[in-house]
């Protein structure tokens, strides 16, 4: 090992050697322009060498982070705020509840089912069985609509790929039917078996470049091979396809998308010759099925309606000339909708917040849910039942369930937990500031109550901003860095353009040729919490994860002189070969692609954390990349390529360092002790390079 740990000239932290990363002489062309790729053997991530550099690495950054002196006091911080009862909202399935719950610190949620909401609760399926290590987790649950069976969707080390299995909820056993090679799916039944998603098995499960997406039916008891294909596309390789049936089995809807809107089909399973009739087919828009209830068919678009709205259908006799307005749009974004007891709950967020409210058969509305701040809220209901279980969650509020009777009207907390952590000791509010070019991005701001503006405090600030994704309040213990905050620090959330938080312009504004006004957004954040007394430059840390990896990327880039530290994990780093692996091309409208255009090559490349790296700019922060050797949505190659071009860069003194996280993939499912290692490693980083001392 020692021999591959080689000084690379002005490329080092004092007394920090990094490992040898050699440079390769494959160059690509572009529209005339040749631009060299040195470090394209890191792609592989199944060679020895590239193992060779990871182990290094890795070594490396473990012996950085054991000198942090307050590091195991962090980790105690962070696992005493996870060790509490979580719990899920209900479901009900005939007549019995589901919910999920965690005593604390189990590496994965357990389902438990509870004949009335104040009985005994019994274990349906404990996921921390199914591996030793907590790395196997529960995706998605659908249950056969007589209640007898139960399909489960796993996935391995965060990847993800998914298998399927089915259990007899009357015998507790797991059935023989077992999918594999399904990704972006769950399991819609209808009759004696149900729909999946599935690809073809590939050649390299991690890195190959994944087309063809099909829809299945599996019949119970029979192989996957005797499956046959529900709908595909013969043409088109780029598409996704999701089918979905409604509670009476009538009707199943097939959801066609390039990973941006999406076209809409129906099949009446009740018309003499069943077919697919198409209900919307521009995939400049997005068409998500609510449900078919008083013989309409009802549909959550924004065609037309860049805030949301809700259109009709005839059920009867489906056709996209039936089409009517259901509720229009309005003045904030409509983000969620349910049909409860033949009414909607719909959720709308306000400069990021969720409002939700009760509408009528007509769609009126009757009247808004009181929640107990502003926060995020989701909702488990059923078409035909009075009962509707929502959970609600904000930063400084643990995630805490209710039910709402729809009869009565009458709100009910069903569950609140306990934890290590006291929330009257902290404030959050919501400040708005103005971008580069005037625009009002919100943001909100934690920290301890009696906080001074004396223009020194620690700051730690995250985004995203991409993919019409809004970044609402909810608690964390992990992502939120409570220890820091307890040292007189602010956490700071900055909602980007590029995200949903109002609606479809906002998202736009942020895609494409446009995608500076994220960073713009970003940078603006920190400038004005200094302008404001909050702190200084080199005071702030800045932290974001996949997407909001590419952002910490190109703002260190734009801006190292703002940064005290900066932690971009999992994140797009390569955006000129971003389109090549897994799903990468499903990201290509909302960041276009080199080979788009000789203007859209140049634009990507100018802002390309990999290819936008400062040489001989001597004022670059501590960088701590993250990435996971099991991630297959961002493939772990834009981190390495990243990252070693970094340490191979005259960026000055402060230590630039990768960790790979090992049987881990992008996020999702990673098991609670994975977690409270990595953000212990994060939040000792930031603290660290911060001057921030932990007691």
């Amino acid at each position: 090992m020692s021999s591959m740990l080689l000084t690379i000239a002005g490329a080092r932290a004092a007394g920090i050697h990094y490992p040898d990363a050699k440079r390769v002489d494959t160059v690509d062309v572009y529209f005339g322009t040749p631009v060299p790729d040195p470090y394209r053997w890191l792609e592989d991530d199944n060679s020895a060498e590239t193992a060779a550099w990871v182990a290094a690495e890795n070594k490396l950054t473990a012996d950085y982070l054991a000198k942090i002196p307050f590091r195991n006091a962090v980790r105690k911080r962070i696992t005493e705020l996870a060790d509490y009862e979580k719990r899920g909202a209900p479901f009900k399935v005939k007549g019995k509840y589901y919910h999920f719950r965690n005593d604390g610190l189990q590496n994965q949620s357990v389902l438990y089912v509870q004949d009335a909401l104040d009985a005994p609760a019994r274990v349906v399926l404990d996921p921390n069985k199914l591996s030793t290590d907590g790395t196997v987790a529960l995706q998605q649950l659908n249950f056969s609509n007589d209640g007898r069976y139960m399909a489960y969707v796993i996935t391995r080390n965060g990847s993800d790929w998914n298998e399927i299995f089915v259990m007899d909820l009357t015998t507790g056993e797991t059935l023989p039917d077992h999918i594999v090679w399904a990704k972006f799916t769950d399991a819609q039944w209808l009759g004696d078996g149900f729909f999946y998603s599935a690809y073809d098995a590939p050649e390299d499960a991690k890195s190959s470049k994944n087309e063809f997406h099909k829809v299945y039916y599996h019949r119970l008891g029979t192989p996957q091979t005797d499956d046959y294909v529900e709908y595909r596309s013969m043409t088109e390789p780029l598409m996704f396809y999701q089918a979905m049936v409604t509670e009476d089995e009538r009707y199943i809807f097939i959801l066609e998308t390039d990973g941006d809107g999406n076209a809409l089909y129906v099949k009446d399973l009740h018309d003499r010759n069943p077919h697919y009739v198409r209900l919307a087919d521009d995939m400049r828009y997005t068409n998500n099925p609510i449900g078919v209830d008083h013989g309409k068919i009802y549909v959550m678009t924004n065609q037309d309606a860049p805030q949301w709205k809700i259109v009709s259908f005839d059920a009867e006799h489906p056709s996209a000339a039936s089409r009517a307005d259901f509720v229009p749009e309005m003045q904030w974004v409509l983000s969620s909708a349910s049909l409860a007891n033949h009414r909607f709950i719909l959720t709308y967020d306000r400069d990021a917040a969720s409002h939700a409210y009760v509408y009528d058969e007509q769609g009126r509305e009757q009247y808004e849910i009181e929640l107990p701040t502003f926060g995020s809220v989701s909702f488990n209901c059923k078409k035909d039942d009075p009962e509707v279980f929502y959970s609600f969650t904000s930063f400084t509020f643990p995630t805490s369930t209710y039910v709402l009777n729809l009869r009565t009207g009458l709100t009910k907390l069903l569950f609140r937990p306990n934890l290590a952590f006291n929330p009257d000791l902290y404030v959050t509010e919501q400040v708005f500031y103005p971008s580069k070019d005037g625009t009002r991005v919100p943001m909100f701001l934690i920290y301890k109550k009696g906080l001074k503006r004396d223009g020194k405090r620690p700051v730690f600030l995250y985004g995203y901003g991409g993919f019409n994704i809004s970044m609402n309040p909810a608690f964390s213990y992990s992502r939120t860095p409570f220890a820091m905050l307890d040292m007189g620090g602010i956490c700071a959330y900055t909602n980007l353009r590029g995200g949903g938080e109002y609606g479809e312009s906002w998202h736009e504004a942020g895609t494409k040729m446009k995608k500076q006004n994220v960073f713009d957004d970003f940078i603006a954040a920190a400038e004005y919490l200094i302008a404001q007394g909050y702190t200084a430059p080199k005071k702030i840390a800045c932290n974001g994860g996949s997407n909001g990896g590419l952002l910490v990327g190109a703002v260190v880039n734009q801006r190292p002189d703002l940064w005290g530290a900066a932690v971009p994990q999992v994140g797009v780093m390569d955006m000129l070969r971003y389109h090549l692996f897994t799903i990468g091309w499903n990201w290509a409208h909302d960041y276009g692609r080199s080979d788009d255009s000789k203007e859209m090559f140049e634009y990507l490349r100018a802002y390309s954390p990999l290819h936008s790296i400062r040489d001989g700019v001597d004022n670059y922060p501590p960088i701590m990349v993250t990435t996971s050797d099991h991630d297959d949505r961002v493939v772990p190659a834009h981190s390495f390529k990243y990252a070693a071009a970094l340490q191979a860069a005259h960026t000055g003194p402060a230590v630039k360092l990768i960790r790979v996280d090992v049987n881990a993939g992008h996020g999702h499912g990673k098991p609670m002790s994975k977690v409270i290692d990595e953000y212990t490693d994060i939040q000792s980083f930031i603290m660290y390079n911060l001057g921030v001392k932990y007691k």
